[in-house]
């Protein structure tokens, strides 16, 4: 297993999400996509993986109420998967939402992203329903884990 160094980024660093969403995820993704997701939310959370000062993977959550946050996008580079560095990343959104006072994290994941859904599992995420996406046409399965034990 890897260890990547995981820092949290601010608004400058807007563009390296954007890149590494873009290398990992299609259709790609601008700065304005991000920034429009933004607006309106609150405590915003980006997260940067490295791997020997390189980025290799990216958290991007927000508040979704007062007790729960969402876990928005996770996203680790396609040759540096199954190195823990997806794990790590949740676990360190784990750490700062616990940290800022929430009480779940929540997050939604397409039924074809099997390496996502099996690591809510391993993370002990509980399915709690599911959701059509018609921009897709196919249904999402919403997990949640409870960060107070």
């Amino acid at each position: 297993m890897a260890s990547a160094k995981i820092d949290i980024v601010g608004p400058n660093d807007i563009p390296l999400v954007a890149d590494l969403y873009s290398s990992v995820f299609r259709p790609a993704r601008d700065q304005a996509f991000f920034k429009r997701r933004f607006q309106g939310r609150y405590n915003v959370l980006m997260l940067v993986a490295s791997l020997d000062e390189h980025p290799v993977g990216f958290f991007v959550g927000f508040e979704l109420k007062p007790t729960a946050f969402f876990a928005w996008l996770y996203g680790v580079l396609p040759d540096q998967r199954r190195q823990g560095i997806a794990s790590q990343l949740m676990e360190a959104v784990h750490s700062w939402a616990r940290d800022q006072g929430y009480d779940s994290i929540r997050f939604e994941c397409h039924n074809q992203h099997r390496p996502m859904l099996h690591l809510a599992i391993q993370q002990l995420y509980d399915i709690v329903g599911i959701r059509w996406d018609p921009d897709r046409g196919e249904n999402l399965v919403i997990f949640e884990k409870s960060l107070l034990s």
